[in-house]
């Protein structure tokens, strides 16, 4: 069925996943506050992945059948969603990369290196460069397309190495630079992203 809501992430970290029949998951994104959640809805497209709340969240909700008025009414707010969208595609582009051609060590550290770039961003990560996020292990492979083995392994090698500390509720990446550098992930020095 389609969604009958569109969603804008106030406060809080969500996953957003897909799910095959027998049970696997791919963690697709994490939405961070300013994120839409159910674009794909106000084009009367089916949802076709599920939401979960890392952290409480708090949303903002517009009903679908409104969405059409609010951008006719709001022509800046338009360009706003669709430079979000954009911004999304982008970061998926990021992390199809990752699954295609990263090895687990750079993969890992894109991801712990993008979450503290969106982080920062929303004021959810200080300026330290740690992030408190209950990220599990699980979920780490999920995102990466890594076996739990694998994700455990590599994580210990990054903290040995000084590019990234990934504890059970936090993530810190000492040196944003060197650590982008390692994963081939462009810093961004652009614009604000909106708040809708």
């Amino acid at each position: 069925t389609s969604n009958t809501r569109l969603y804008t992430v106030l406060e809080g970290v969500l996953i957003r996943s897909r799910s095959l029949d027998d049970g696997r998951r791919q963690i697709v994104n994490f939405m961070f506050p300013g994120d839409l959640i159910g674009l794909q809805g106000a084009f009367d497209e089916p949802s076709s992945h599920a939401i979960e709340a890392l952290v409480d969240a708090r949303l903002c909700q517009f009903r679908r059948g409104d969405f059409e008025r609010l951008i006719a009414q709001h022509p800046s707010l338009g360009y706003d969603i669709t430079w979000l969208a954009a911004k999304e595609e982008t970061a998926l582009e990021g992390h199809i990369v990752s699954l295609g051609q990263r090895n687990a060590r750079e993969r890992v550290t894109y991801l712990a290196v993008w979450l503290l770039e969106r982080a920062l961003s929303t004021c959810l990560a200080s300026d330290s460069n740690v992030l408190a996020l209950p990220i599990t292990q699980a979920q780490i492979a999920d995102m990466l397309g890594l076996s739990l083995v694998h994700t455990n392994r590599t994580i210990r090698q990054l903290e040995r190495e000084g590019l990234v500390e990934w504890k059970s509720r936090q993530v810190c990446v000492p040196d944003m630079k060197r650590a982008a550098d390692f994963a081939q992930f462009d810093l961004e020095n652009n614009r604000p992203r909106p708040f809708i």
